[in-house]
């Protein structure tokens, strides 16, 4: 997705999540705690965070391409700590990292390769009610009981809580496309397993 493709569906996102439904007629919820999603070596001095959307075209791509070899040359050696934060450009890209987070911590990267790997399936209908069935077929696929994704997406606090601290995040980032990373503090834009990986040894050679 663009810089205008993202300014446009933050600003979007922003106005639908100032003034939730659930919050209209009600004090503001409480909002739990929505924790970063990490792989790797937590004390390693090289952090790489990626910012993707489940919705976003360019990130299945990443994960399709490059992900697989950053994960088996850097992640789960041990090299780096890997950060992933979702993105939300839509509702089927929240519903989908609801899916992935129904499954606790064990199981979040697990469904995001299906997630991933089944988005032109999945995300292919304009009936919300059909998003809704794809995605919980694939959480079904993972092992997850439908009783559990019913709390999971009728968690309208958590769903606020998801959206702020996206917002959040990428302001703090400077985030205007996705898939982009953040290596130790500097932002990068999408690039090829090669790039990434000159950019990960430059810093581990430091």
């Amino acid at each position: 997705m663009n810089r205008r493709e993202f300014s446009i569906a933050l600003a979007a996102g922003m106005a639908v999540a100032a003034v939730p439904v659930w919050a209209q007629d009600a004090a503001a919820p409480v909002l739990p705690e929505v924790p970063d999603m990490v792989l790797g070596n937590p004390e390693s001095k090289v952090v790489l965070t990626e910012y993707a959307s489940y919705t976003c075209p360019h990130c299945a791509n990443f994960h399709s391409e490059v992900f697989k070899d950053l994960k088996r040359d850097y992640i789960d050696t041990g090299k780096i700590k890997f950060v992933y934060r979702e993105v939300f450009f839509d509702r089927y890209g929240l519903w989908a990292a609801m899916i992935a987070r129904c499954g606790g911590d064990l199981r979040y990267f697990g469904i995001q390769d299906m997630i991933y790997s089944t988005q032109k399936e999945w995300a292919a209908s304009q009936d919300p009610a059909a998003i809704i069935e794809n995605l919980r077929r694939l959480g079904r696929t993972a092992g997850l009981e439908d009783a559990a994704m019913d709390v999971c997406l009728n968690d309208a606090a958590m769903a606020q809580a998801m959206v702020e601290k996206f917002q959040k995040d990428t302001e703090a980032d400077g985030i205007n496309s996705t898939p982009s990373f953040i290596l130790n503090g500097v932002k990068h834009s999408n690039m090829n397993y090669a790039d990434l990986k000159a950019l990960l040894d430059a810093e581990l050679a430091k």
